[in-house]
């Protein structure tokens, strides 16, 4: 497949109001992408675009949660001439699972796995149209490995994980790309502003957030630009940090038993 074109072509983004997709949008408008961005946070979203002056850009205030909101705006953008989607929006629960209600996990997988297939099944046609196509779906370090205390995100990174896997296959044939990616420890607001479930001890899980945020120390401007480097040669996979990297060949090398192994590696990192 030939390395992907981003100059003339307009691009899809949600989250595209702080971390890596902020990023993301600088980095597409510089190589010469039209802009449609998406995110629930108007005023992030319109400072985002006030800084981007050399492209068309245009926003879209959406809360991705919401089911039909998603739906109208999938619907929408249908008709455009799109040439990249990049499904980068994410939300995080802290808890095991018997400490969330299943509305909050119900509300991760909706904006991390349902929102993304509502989005990408609306905007296929046009991603096909014409060979040359490419779509990124944002998975996570936890797409890779299962640690306890993150039941529903994981379980939405690793099913966007297994949908990128299936239509990199099945859209090989149109001329289509498809990169899953993978960050490990960014500087962002996704882990600092992550929920808790209902159940979970505040004081401990101030405790482990404040040790995880130790681990969060990779510029956002870098992973952006790793990603859009690997939509550019068509890579299927992009792990982002050594973060990503070292705990992704733990699972490979222990499938059956990382976790003591990571939980080592993690406090030698928060000490």
């Amino acid at each position: 497949m030939e390395n992907y074109r981003f100059t003339g072509g307009t691009a899809v983004l949600t989250g595209a109001a702080s971390g890596i997709g902020e990023q993301l949008a600088y980095g597409l408008a510089a190589r010469g992408s039209d802009l449609i961005l998406v995110d629930r946070d108007a005023e992030g979203l319109a400072r985002v675009a006030d800084a981007i002056t050399t492209v068309k850009t245009e926003t879209h205030v959406v809360d991705l949660a919401d089911r039909a909101a998603v739906t109208a705006l999938g619907e929408e953008l249908a008709t455009r001439e799109i040439r990249l989607l990049v499904n980068n929006a994410g939300v995080a629960l802290g808890g095991r699972f018997r400490e969330v209600t299943l509305d909050e996990f119900e509300w991760v997988m909706d904006i991390n796995f349902r929102a993304p297939v509502v989005l990408t099944h609306h905007l296929l046609p046009a991603l096909t149209a014409r060979p040359g196509g490419h779509l990124v779906n944002v998975s996570s370090l936890y797409g890779l490995i299962g640690p306890a205390g993150q039941s529903a995100y994981s379980s939405s990174k690793f099913a966007i994980r297994g949908f990128s896997e299936v239509l990199r296959h099945e859209l090989a044939e149109t001329g289509t790309g498809v990169t899953q990616v993978h960050p490990g420890g960014i500087r962002t607001n996704v882990a600092r502003n992550a929920r808790l479930g209902s159940g979970v001890d505040t004081a401990e899980a101030e405790r482990h957030r404040a040790l995880f945020a130790k681990l969060l120390s990779y510029p956002p401007e870098k992973a952006a630009a790793e990603i859009l480097d690997g939509v550019e040669k068509r890579r299927t996979r992009v792990l982002i940090a050594s973060s990503a990297k070292v705990p992704d060949l733990l699972a490979r090398a222990l499938p059956g038993a990382y976790g003591p192994a990571l939980d080592r590696l993690t406090a030698l990192l928060t000490r």
